[in-house]
C-alpha cells in the first residue's frame, strides 16, 4: 500500500472557500442589483429555501449598484427631466451595473420590479422556474431612467397594486415563489400540485389534529378514509372560496372549463370557439 502522507491541521485567518455552499452545475440563479445588498438573503436564507441554497439547488448573487456610481460620492441618481419631486436612478449607472453582473446563459430574463409592470402570478413563477436564472433590478426613489429599460429590453413586473419604498421585498417574494417550484427544493413534489392557484383555484381549507378544538370538529368527510369523496369535497370547497373571494379567478376558471362565466352552464362548441377567439374551418 502506498502512503499518501499525513494530514496536518493549522490555523488560518483566511476562510476556506470549501466551507461556503457549492451550487450544483447549472443551478438556477437569481442575480439581484440593489442599493442595499445587506438586505439579502433576508428571508431567503431561512427554512426550506435556505436549506436548498446550502445544498446547491439554487444560487443567489447580489450586486451593489452604488459601486458603479458617478464621481467621488458614487452618485446613482439625479432629478427627473422635466421637473417633479424625488430622484431617478441614472441610466449610465444601471447600464454599468448590468454589464458587470456577468454574462447569462440560455433562457435568462431581466426583470425590473415596478408597480406599473405585469402582475406577478403563479404561472409566471412556473415559467421563471423553467429558465436558467433571472436578473432582478430593484428600483428606489421615483424609479429608473426609461432608456436603460428600453436598451436592455427589461420586463417590468409588479407584485400588486401598491407602492413599496424599493424593489428588494418584491424581489425576495418573486425569488421565493420561483425557487420553491424547482425540483427537490420542497422535497414533496405533490405540495406544489394541490396548493392555491395550481389549478386556477384558491386552496381548500386545511385541518389537522386535534380532531376537535374549541368546540370545532374537523369535517367528518376528511376522517372517512374515502379518498374520492375527500377529493370531491376539497374541489367543491376550492370552487366556492374562489367564487366568493376572487371573482376574476372564478371567471377565468369557468372559461377554461368551457362554461359561461355568468351562468356556469356549458357553452356550445360555437360559443367556446368564439370565447377563445378561434374560428372553425
Amino acid at each position: 500500500m502506498k502512503s499518501h502522507g499525513r494530514l496536518s491541521i493549522h490555523a488560518s485567518t483566511k476562510p476556506r472557500d470549501l466551507m461556503a455552499p457549492q451550487p450544483l452545475a447549472g443551478a438556477w440563479t437569481a442575480r439581484v442589483l440593489t442599493l442595499y445588498p445587506e438586505m439579502f438573503p433576508g428571508t431567503l436564507g431561512h427554512s426550506l429555501l435556505g436549506r436548498a441554497h446550502d445544498q446547491g439547488l439554487w444560487r443567489l448573487e447580489v450586486q451593489n449598484i452604488r459601486e458603479h456610481g458617478i464621481g467621488k460620492h458614487r452618485t446613482v441618481d439625479d432629478t427627473p427631466a422635466g421637473g417633479g419631486p424625488g430622484m431617478v436612478l441614472r441610466a449610465d449607472v444601471l447600464d454599468a451595473a448590468l454589464a458587470a453582473s456577468g454574462k447569462t446563459r440560455g433562457k435568462w430574463p431581466t426583470i425590473y420590479l415596478s408597480p406599473r409592470g405585469k402582475p406577478f402570478d403563479q404561472s409566471m413563477a412556473r415559467a421563471l422556474a423553467q429558465t436558467d436564472g433571472v436578473t432582478l433590478l430593484c428600483g428606489r426613489f421615483e424609479g429608473v431612467d426609461q432608456r436603460v429599460l428600453d436598451k436592455h429590453r427589461i420586463q417590468e413586473v409588479s407584485l400588486g397594486d401598491f407602492v413599496l419604498t424599493g424593489g428588494e421585498i418584491a424581489a425576495q417574494a418573486l425569488i421565493d415563489a420561483t425557487v420553491r417550484l424547482i425540483p427537490r427544493v420542497l422535497g414533496n413534489a405533490e405540495s406544489t400540485v394541490e396548493e392555491s392557484f395550481s389549478q386556477g383555484l384558491l386552496e381548500h381549507p386545511q385541518y389537522t389534529r386535534p380532531t376537535e378544538w374549541d368546540g370545532r370538529p374537523i369535517p367528518e368527510i376528511l376522517l372517512s378514509g374515502h379518498h374520492a369523496q375527500i377529493a370531491a369535497w376539497r374541489r367543491a370547497q376550492a370552487e366556492a372560496l374562489t367564487k366568493e373571494r376572487r371573482p376574476d379567478l372564478w371567471r377565468a376558471y369557468l372559461e377554461r372549463q368551457g362554461k359561461d362565466p355568468e351562468t356556469g352552464q356549458e357553452l356550445s362548441d360555437a360559443h367556446t370557439i368564439a370565447a377563445k377567439g378561434e374560428t372553425k374551418d
